[in-house]
């Protein structure tokens, strides 16, 4: 797979399509649709691709991004609805990131944040809700609809905010979990299945934690919560979103100890450190490890991953429309719909996940591409061969056959077993004082704490 490290600032001014309602192409009008999207940096298919990188399905499909998926959009905009469409397409660092320069006055109409992001704008009614018609299975052009993931549309669906569900008002993009990329060769297995390994003196400054509130302080969370979670009939979403200040007391000293114990506090270095065996272990979104076993692959360095077995995140990334940038605007609307449908349609899905390294929330419902995918990047003949079942995540039957080692490599990471999801937990938009409990937590960490301080 290939992971391009470009970061995507350049603002795309392309003048192309808006689209018609049928598959032949619609007369083109001289009006101009402006859409201003924003995204996370290296989170779509920017294009570029060399013609050995074309892939070909069984079905003699062949997917190649040459030009960005940005560009492409405003061409078939263009052609199926009449329509030119102007994207001005920015990116951000983090959700936080996105919400100050909403803060600071930037505006958006389409933008793609994390679940407890769209929580907050929910709860803050700066949200464009969906048009009724967007879940139209019988619309042509209504890719996302017909193809996203029953099992992650389920998940999204149960998250809540002022008794309205995330569905309302966004569509899934990407999703993935939290867990450990290790060197086998240095790491016992056992020793990775559990967050306790970043507490454990064997792997002192050979590990790597997140530079991220959110993320450390649930890998925290899950290591204080080990013995609640060791219960079967436990509710882990209620233990995984434990703000109470006596909990946030006891993560604190946690996330002290992982910090002393760690060769570093990192968003992206680790997974350079992997490669080059400055670290042996690091606490790791799933794309990212993904990225970090295809480099190491390359140099002859086998990683694997893990996702703890106390329990772990399961997040998920989706597109918004922004109240204040639609404003009313139908064309707008209709255009970033569109937008999210074009990103959703099988052929856009596979070249996104083939370049960020990510898994997308499309599944593709009848359309075969997406599962043919599957069998294309990770699939064997090879004896040996042992049948891996995402059927949970397709909605259907889907069992593909593949090398064993991949039960702990690229496969599992992209595609966990339904029994791994099950004990994952979304973590929720924390309340403004559940935030200053932990966003005070994370400055005492961040800040080294003195011994005389508690």
């Amino acid at each position: 797979m290939k992971k391009v490290l470009v970061l995507l600032t350049v603002v795309t001014l392309l003048l192309a399509g808006c689209g018609g309602t049928s598959d032949t192409t619609a007369p083109v009008s001289d009006e101009v649709v402006t859409l201003r999207i924003a995204n996370s940096e290296e989170y779509i298919d920017e294009g570029g691709w060399d013609a050995s990188e074309t892939i070909e399905l069984p079905d003699g499909e062949k997917i190649r991004g040459v030009d960005s998926l940005v560009s492409d959009f405003e061409k078939w905009y263009q052609e199926k609805y009449g329509k030119k469409v102007r994207v001005l397409y920015s990116t951000y660092g983090t959700n936080e990131d996105l919400y100050n320069q909403m803060t600071l006055g930037n505006s958006f109409d389409l933008v793609c944040p994390s679940e407890y992001m769209i929580m907050k704008l929910m709860r803050e009614k700066r949200l464009e809700p969906l048009s009724k018609d967007f879940y139209d299975k019988d619309s042509v052009y209504n890719y996302y609809a017909k193809g996203v993931s029953p099992y992650i549309f389920s998940r999204m669906k149960q998250l809540t905010e002022g008794g309205e569900a995330l569905t309302d008002y966004a569509a899934g993009y990407m999703w993935g979990t939290l867990g450990t990329v290790y060197n086998p060769s240095k790491v016992d297995k056992k020793d990775a299945q559990s967050f306790l390994i970043y507490l454990n003196k064997k792997y002192r400054k050979r590990i790597t934690i997140k530079d991220s509130i959110r993320d450390t302080y649930f890998a925290g969370l899950a290591i204080d919560k080990e013995k609640e979670l060791a219960d079967p009939d436990a509710d882990i979403s209620s233990i995984l979103n434990d703000t109470s200040q006596k909990t946030v007391d006891s993560v604190e000293d946690i996330v002290t100890a992982m910090r002393e114990n760690a060769y570093s506090m990192e968003t992206d270095s680790a997974k350079q450190d992997l490669v080059t065996k400055k670290a042996d272990a690091s606490l790791q979104w799933s794309g990212d490890a993904v990225f970090s076993m295809d480099q190491a692959d390359e140099t002859g360095l086998k990683l694997c991953y893990a996702v703890p077995e106390e329990g772990s995140n399961l997040w998920f990334d989706g597109w918004v429309m922004m109240k204040k940038g639609i404003n009313g605007d139908a064309d707008k609307k209709q255009a970033a719909e569109a937008f999210i449908n074009f990103v959703s349609r099988p052929d856009s899905v596979i070249r996104n996940m083939y370049y960020i390294g990510y898994t997308s929330a499309i599944t593709g419902g009848d359309d075969p591409m997406i599962e043919e995918y599957l069998n294309y990047t990770y699939g064997s003949d090879e004896d040996g061969s042992v049948d891996y079942d995402v059927s949970y995540l397709f909605g259907k039957k889907c069992v593909i056959k593949t090398d064993p080692e991949q039960l702990d490599r690229q496969l599992y990471a992209q595609y966990p077993t339904e029994d791994v999801l099950k004990r994952c937990a979304v973590m929720k938009c924390f309340s403004d004082e559940a935030n200053r409990r932990i966003s005070q937590m994370w400055t005492n960490v961040r800040c080294y704490r003195f011994p005389w301080e508690g």
